[in-house]
């Protein structure tokens, strides 16, 4: 299994900016921005919500917001504001909010087929 990153920028709402090295994860809901880089570019948390990790164990995280640049566009999206040790992750989300899918073979984001029906 092939890991796959994307290098980024996320804003906060006062307007400071961070380079962020995400991971592209597709078993990941929203996308995580680690500790120091929330807590640098501004974020309060908004909501928790909870979520399961791959060996079964529930935990709670913070959610907030930002606004993400990767090469293929730019978006706003919900971010779980990371605890100390957890790394930079790239959601489904946040990247079918730029119309991005990610192609398992190749481990690229690829643009969508968009449907409009």
């Amino acid at each position: 299994m092939g890991i796959t990153y994307i290098d980024g920028v996320a804003r906060g709402p006062t307007g400071i900016e961070r380079y962020v090295h995400f991971l592209i994860d597709s078993g990941a809901t929203y996308s995580l921005l680690p500790s120091f880089t929330w807590q640098e570019i501004g974020l309060e948390p908004k909501r928790k919500q909870s979520f399961r990790l791959t060996d079964g164990t529930v935990i709670q995280r913070s959610i907030s917001e930002c606004f993400v640049s990767l090469p293929q566009g730019d978006t706003h999206t919900p971010v779980i504001l990371g605890e100390p040790g957890d790394e930079a992750l790239l959601g489904v989300v946040t990247f079918e909010e730029l119309g991005l899918v990610f192609h398992p073979f190749s481990r690229t984001l690829q643009p969508m087929r968009m449907m409009l029906a």
